[in-house]
């Protein structure tokens, strides 16, 4: 009886600390155990990626129309699902110059869900992508961040990189209600090749859009430029 309880306790913590580790690939910025992933390039350059996610929605236009004052270039992860249902916004984007890239197309966590559930998430959105007209190569963002097995078992099948970041000042309430935070945040956290995350596209992030011409004006006076992030990748260095 006494072994028996000992292997019990044994197996009981060898499972927690299974789902720990689970937990925490899943939720890694820089790891993944198929394909490629980025959350900063590795470069000596200032030079940055501007990426924002979700949408598009109504608030599309005023972004852009920051975006062309500043004369800056971003990367939009789109959800398929709203790119479906605004596609003329979509169209917009890409008209602009901008890069769009791939957020799924439910926004549903990509964990625990199925190789068919998952192709189609990717597949769809990816025609919509091109149905708005943009002709580039096509990055993948996971929703929350979340991955583990399939995920990139299957983008690495597309050859599809998955794009994250290391810059995420709205992801943090405390920072997220005030503009001014987000600004002081970025310029805290950035390095040269950093991909900054921000969400604009609704109304309850009000703080994140207003905090874009701060956090560009500011780069920019410490002789940052912003690329998208396919022009990122290529100030890759080799170590």
């Amino acid at each position: 009886m006494r072994r028996i309880s000992i292997w019990l306790i044994i197996a009981v913590i060898t499972l927690i600390a299974l789902l720990a580790t689970a937990y925490n690939i899943s939720n890694s910025r820089s790891f993944q155990f198929f394909g490629g992933i980025v959350d900063r390039v590795q470069t000596q350059q200032k030079v940055v990626a501007l990426t924002f996610d979700d949408g598009p929605t109504e608030k599309t236009d005023v972004i852009l129309k920051l975006l062309e004052s500043l004369d800056v270039k971003a990367t939009f992860f789109l959800t398929g699902r709203e790119l479906e249902q605004n596609i003329e916004e979509g169209r917009r984007i890409v008209s602009a110059g901008h890069e769009i890239g791939n957020h799924s197309y439910s926004h549903k966590r990509m964990v625990l869900k199925s190789p068919g559930f998952i192709k189609e998430e990717i597949d769809k959105t990816d025609q919509l992508i091109r149905q708005a007209g943009y002709e580039g190569e096509i990055h993948f963002r996971p929703p929350n961040a979340k991955k583990l097995l399939i995920l990139p078992y299957m983008l690495r099948q597309f050859d599809t990189k998955t794009i994250m970041w290391d810059v995420e000042p709205d992801s943090y309430p405390q920072i997220a209600s005030s503009s001014d935070k987000i600004v002081d945040h970025v310029i805290e956290n950035v390095e040269p090749g950093s991909i900054i995350l921000l969400h604009v596209m609704y109304e309850s992030r009000r703080e994140s859009l207003n905090s874009v011409e701060g956090i560009v004006e500011a780069l920019r006076r410490d002789g940052y430029t912003f690329k998208t992030v396919s022009e990122l990748l290529e100030y890759h260095e080799v170590d």
